[in-house]
């Protein structure tokens, strides 16, 4: 063991809040009660976002980074405009974006709470002056995990566990400003981290293919969406197109997320637009650059929220308003690396 991880206190009492204790009766409760007959459960998206998410709900969303996010979705959250959520920023960037627009002076406090891993930025593309913003501000209430720990605490809450321990954060202020706690592993007495399960009341997960039953596939990363699926207390899935189910029955393998997990599947193709979906378009560079330069001002953010998304009636109004049609296709050729003799 080396030295640095040799003299750690055991009893060490860390500074960040633990918003969500893993309550796991009412968490095995919520998986006793949910529907495992082989129901329909398509709906509409705005219908089912306003049934489930409350204020002061605890949202988690799938994806990486810009890569297969719930972008619809969250669009209509921001035109729901719920106060009070509490949110985990296990690996995000545009998904945070959009929140954080929800913390305008003029629209209240959609964010009041959030576990962090990764925010703010957008990668190589910067930082989010408004999330920024939002978060030096003081009015959103912070508790920082690594990426791996806040993962962890969802495969905790998959597997039905209170806490899972690890060897992450030792040794670093991050572990201070958590809500972990450190302990001496019963076999060899050296220092772990535990971190508790975490049981979001509300997770969204974007996917390239779901059955009516909401079985569901991905093609490339999962991330830690399998485990998310598993631990949320109702899961919403958005996907690019839905399939008939004798697509999962003659290949299982394909199934990632199966459909006694889901509670509601939502057919939205482009739905993680301007992000991208493996295999399926790149991502907007044009427009989140777009978003990042209006962001700078907020009245011209404001502005742009209401010509782009509020003043929206829905999501495909938003692709066209992007270029539509013409703009996707280039977005899927780029993608998927066809030369079609026009420049990108």
């Amino acid at each position: 063991m080396s030295g640095q991880y040799q003299h750690m206190d055991a009893d060490q009492i860390n500074l960040g809040p633990l918003f969500l204790p893993p309550d796991l009766g009412g968490a095995r409760e919520q998986v006793v009660q949910r529907d495992r007959s082989l129901t329909n459960k398509v709906v509409d998206l705005p219908q089912i976002l306003r049934q489930h998410l409350t204020d002061a709900c605890y949202l988690a969303v799938g994806g990486f980074s810009s890569n297969r996010i719930p972008v619809a979705a969250l669009h209509e959250i921001l035109r729901m405009n719920p106060q009070g959520l509490a949110f985990s920023g296990h690996t995000s960037t545009h998904d945070f974006q959009i929140l954080c627009a929800g913390n305008l002076t003029n629209r209240g406090q959609l964010l009041s709470k959030v576990d962090i891993a990764y925010i703010v930025g957008l990668e190589a593309r910067g930082l989010s002056p408004h999330a920024r913003r939002v978060i030096e501000s003081g009015e959103v209430t912070l508790c920082e995990w690594t990426n791996y720990s806040l993962a962890l605490r969802y495969k905790a809450a998959a597997m039905g566990v209170p806490f899972l321990p690890c060897r992450t954060m030792l040794g670093t202020d991050t572990l201070k400003y958590s809500a972990a706690k450190v302990i001496s592993c019963p076999f060899t007495g050296i220092p772990l981290v535990v971190v508790p399960a975490l049981f979001p009341d509300v997770a969204i997960i974007h996917v390239h293919e779901a059955d009516i039953y909401g079985n569901c596939a991905i093609f490339g990363p999962s991330v830690a969406d399998i485990d998310l699926a598993r631990a949320a207390k109702t899961v919403i899935i958005t996907c690019e197109r839905l399939v008939p189910t004798d697509t999962f029955r003659q290949n299982p393998n394909r199934t990632v997320i199966p459909f006694f997990c889901v509670d509601a599947v939502c057919e939205v193709p482009y739905g993680s637009y301007p992000g991208n979906m493996p295999g399926e378009y790149f991502s907007d560079e044009d427009h989140l650059h777009l978003w990042l330069k209006a962001e700078k001002d907020p009245a011209e953010f404001q502005k742009f929220l209401e010509d782009y998304i509020l003043g929206s009636t829905d999501f495909e109004e938003y692709l066209r308003k992007c270029g539509g049609l013409k703009n996707l296709q280039r977005l899927r050729h780029q993608e998927l690396r066809l030369d079609t003799g026009t420049p990108n």
